[in-house]
């Protein structure tokens, strides 16, 4: 039986990724910060197949609790996140960036080969652009440690994924025009569980990303004004 831990459990594409681990019979762990929404997730992943569910209540910013967040899991989720509106928002920084890699380093030392340490990014971190360079920069920040931690990891069998989505259909994104790129977060969900399962390392979902964010990073910064 797979023992699952998310952080930020309640986030859409966290809540797809557990729903197709709770069909294979999976245990879990689920940290968020609103108790109702945590409530309603582990309820309903119980429905869904889980064998069980426990639930911590916890602001995920705050870096000093992330040690005793920890607990025995095969697969570690760290799911967490904001878009700020503004792109000089420490505070977001804090999240994306700091709290990330804060529960990365703690999850690193409590798993044990066969683990996989999986992450959430972005494409935004791929490159700086004027339109969320403070959310890239955060997401520049991941993409750089978990690929560090992954080569540190290696010979422990500690697998560390970091997963790249586009943009993504969910209600942090509810405020845009949305576009045929757009995925919802079933798609990712499934994707994220597919690439933990396959011990992959870095995964664009879905897949055109790569390649879309391949150009994105061939332009030259002159032309770069999105």
């Amino acid at each position: 039986m797979t023992r699952v831990s998310i952080f930020g459990a309640t986030s859409a594409i966290a809540q797809e990724t557990a729903k197709a681990f709770a069909s294979d019979g999976a245990s879990f762990h689920l940290v968020a910060r609103d108790p109702a929404k945590l409530a309603a997730v582990a309820a309903d992943l119980k429905v869904r197949g889980a064998s069980a569910v426990e639930t911590v209540v916890a602001d995920l910013a705050d870096v000093s609790r992330h040690a005793e967040l920890m607990t025995d899991a095969d697969v570690v989720l760290i799911a967490h996140g904001t878009l700020p509106e503004r792109n000089d928002d420490l505070d977001s920084f804090t999240l994306n960036a700091t709290s990330v890699i804060s529960l990365a380093m703690h999850a690193a030392a409590m798993l044990r080969g066969g683990g996989t340490l999986a992450v959430i990014g972005s494409v935004a971190g791929d490159r700086g652009r004027p339109s969320n360079y403070g959310y890239g920069a955060a997401k520049a920040a991941v993409h750089a440690y978990c690929e560090g931690l992954r080569g540190q990891l290696r010979p422990s069998g500690v697998n560390v994924l970091l997963v790249k989505p586009g943009w993504v259909d969910t209600p942090m994104t509810a405020k845009m025009r949305k576009n045929p790129l757009y995925a919802s977060a079933a798609t990712v969900g499934r994707g994220i569980h597919d690439a933990i399962r396959k011990r992959r390392g870095t995964v664009y979902v879905p897949r055109f990303w790569r390649w879309i964010s391949l150009i994105v990073r061939l332009l030259p910064e002159r032309l770069v004004k999105f």
